[in-house]
């Protein structure tokens, strides 16, 4: 199975696709809730973990807090354009991860 890879996120989004119909405005809607185990099964996980560390969190819990424990984020599947992706919102920001770099 190919692993979804990181794309952006929304700040960093292509302005003339944030308002096109499937694009980021829709992504949002339409996004579904899954659990972060289901969420780390489709994405490439040496992509996570350097985004986790670019975030500011531990690599262990001995070291403070790590990702899977902040309740705070949260995990989920959407579509782009009719592609699936599986994102992550933390701070109110969406990690975008495609099948393909859209």
């Amino acid at each position: 199975m190919t692993k979804y890879q990181f794309f952006t996120n929304c700040v960093n989004w292509p302005a003339s696709d944030v308002h096109t119909d499937g694009g980021l405005i829709y992504l949002i809607d339409d996004a579904k809730d899954i659990t972060r185990s289901t969420f780390l099964k489709h994405v490439d996980r040496d992509q996570m973990r350097a985004l986790e560390m670019d975030l500011g969190y531990s690599v262990s819990r001995n070291g403070g807090l790590t990702m899977s424990r902040d309740y705070h984020v949260s995990y989920h599947r959407s579509k782009l354009h009719g592609q699936t992706v599986y994102l992550f919102k933390h701070s109110a920001i969406e990690y975008v991860f495609t099948s393909n770099n859209n």
